[in-house]
């Protein structure tokens, strides 16, 4: 018998282990989302914020960042394991003010924790006309690597954008 990371007993037979399988791949990218806001998070208190991870499956806001009395920003993080299109999810159809989108990008080397992922530090008004949607009956929304990396590297490592909202 084999044993998942978590320590759990699999059988070896052919389609018990597609099962197997199917559960590391969703993990997977449950560990880029989570690993990407806990990265975030650390790169906010390095730099001196006071930030605070919100708790919760489908949420749109990830960290709120304290930056004085009555002034608070909001961030929602984005994150890929490989170099490709960030997934947006349901979002207001307006933007919102004093929010932020982080997106990460590990760039294929989630594996290597001497690699730090590149971060592009957004405000959420810049993003509304970029966010496309697929076609076909899936109707994803997803913001494009390639205009990212073409439009939008003024943004890239940019967290100073935080503590000026």
């Amino acid at each position: 018998k084999l044993r998942t990371n978590r320590g759990e007993r699999v059988s070896t037979k052919p389609w018990e282990l597609q099962r197997v399988a199917d559960r590391s791949k969703n993990e997977k990218g449950y560990n880029t989302n989570l690993a990407s806001e806990f990265y975030v998070l650390s790169m906010l208190y390095r730099l001196g914020f006071n930030a605070n991870l919100t708790l919760g499956n489908k949420k749109s806001v990830d960290i709120t960042v304290v930056l004085g009395p009555g002034r608070v920003v909001t961030v929602d993080v984005k994150a890929v394991a490989g170099k490709m299109d960030w997934l947006m999810g349901s979002r207001a159809s307006e933007p919102l003010a004093g929010h932020f989108v982080v997106l990460v990008s590990f760039e294929g080397r989630f594996s290597d924790p001497a690699q730090a992922p590149v971060c592009w530090i957004i405000p959420d008004a810049e993003l509304a006309s970029m966010i496309k949607t697929a076609k076909g009956k899936s109707g994803m929304r997803y913001l494009s690597r390639k205009r990212v990396v073409d439009e939008l590297q003024v943004y890239k490592g940019a967290w100073r954008l935080l503590a000026s909202s």
